[in-house]
């Protein structure tokens, strides 16, 4: 049965200690579709404040969910082909940023071949995308887009791409400044030294949503063999 979106995305993997520690302060696990007990802080409604980003999974977006035009064999082959012309690499260590009001993972380094992998994922299933309706679009609200970011929506889809991508792992939503104050050394102490530790990218893990409204989870991580 075809999903009703796909996403390609980077997300550790299992063995990581990250995938561990991440999937427990969202409170779901992506990969088994599992619900996880969350840390308690007080004064902080953690379920509330993490309900976003745990429909998504742990992960960070390398090309963003989209409705498929051809089924899901056939996007899976385009990004076996993919894969497979695509070296892993390092990602540099990570760390908690505020990343305009909300909470996330971000590299502490430059990384040219990350940016090129997120550039490649784009473009190279662009045509298994089903193009937004205007709906979709309204709910992005394109009137507050710089030119280069609507552009980038009407021709791909996503206003985030290329040049407006950034990198990160979605941990909250978007705070006040008094959540910030609790929730940034919070999330700091509870992730530990996993965010910082050396791991390479070696895979692209296929995200799936089976029906509207429902949870990602991970299909598949095929692995780079470039």
């Amino acid at each position: 049965m075809t999903p009703h979106r796909l996403a390609l995305y980077w997300a550790p993997a299992e063995d990581d200690p990250l995938h561990a520690h991440g999937s427990a302060w969202l409170g779901r696990d992506a990969a088994t579709g599992d619900a996880l007990p969350q840390p308690v802080l007080e004064g902080i409604d953690l379920a509330q404040v993490t309900s976003d980003p745990r429909g998504y999974g742990l992960h960070a977006t390398l090309k963003p969910p989209f409705r498929l035009r051809h089924g899901y064999a056939a996007a899976r082959a385009d990004v076996v082909a993919l894969a497979a012309r695509t070296a892993p690499f390092d990602l540099p260590p990570l760390a908690v940023h505020d990343l305009d009001g909300f909470l996330a993972l971000r590299e502490t380094a430059p990384c040219p071949a990350l940016h090129a992998f997120a550039d490649a994922c784009v473009t190279a299933l662009d045509d298994h995308r089903t193009p937004p309706d205007a709906a979709e679009v309204a709910r992005r609200r394109p009137e507050r887009m710089s030119p280069a970011q609507r552009a980038h929506l009407d021709r791909w889809g996503y206003p985030y791409v290329f040049e407006e991508w950034r990198f990160h792992v979605t941990l909250t939503r978007r705070l006040t400044t008094d959540e910030k104050a609790v929730l940034m050394p919070a999330v700091t102490a509870f992730l530990g030294d996993a965010p910082s530790r050396p791991r390479r990218v070696d895979a692209i893990s296929l995200f799936v949503q089976p029906a509207p409204g429902a949870p990602f989870t991970i299909a598949e991580r095929l692995p780079l063999r470039g």
